[in-house]
């Protein structure tokens, strides 16, 4: 059995994600968890990578700018680390919201890793 090898970016990790043929699992995380966050994306499966990363930046770039604390909710639904985030640099919203999507479909990604290997 393989272990797992954290993605060193959104591009490598949802490439990752399709060679693994578990790309829709990925979405289908991210629509439940946002939802539990009452905080509902609605991802369509057949979104490109690129669409996917697109769209989730711009949400948590809008939960950053508007909805802190629910941006925070949702980042303890999630389960990224703390630690993780207390790292970035928050000086450029832009910036930090895309640091943040990678962090949230990191720890996504762990979840339908894990679930779909044991």
């Amino acid at each position: 059995m393989s272990s797992f090898i954290a993605p060193i970016s959104t591009d490598s990790l949802l490439s990752e994600a399709e060679k693994e043929a578990l790309y829709s699992k990925l979405i289908e995380q991210l629509n439940k968890d946002f939802n539990f966050a009452n905080e509902p994306i609605d991802l369509p499966l057949n979104l490109t990578p690129e669409e996917l990363k697109a769209e989730l930046h711009e949400k948590i770039y809008r939960l950053i700018q508007y909805k802190f604390t629910e941006y925070l909710s949702l980042l303890y639904i999630v389960d990224v680390p703390e630690n993780e985030v207390k790292k970035l640099d928050g000086s450029d919203i832009m910036e930090l919201s895309q640091q943040v999507t990678f962090l949230v479909l990191k720890r996504e990604w762990m979840k339908v890793w894990f679930r779909n290997k044991y």
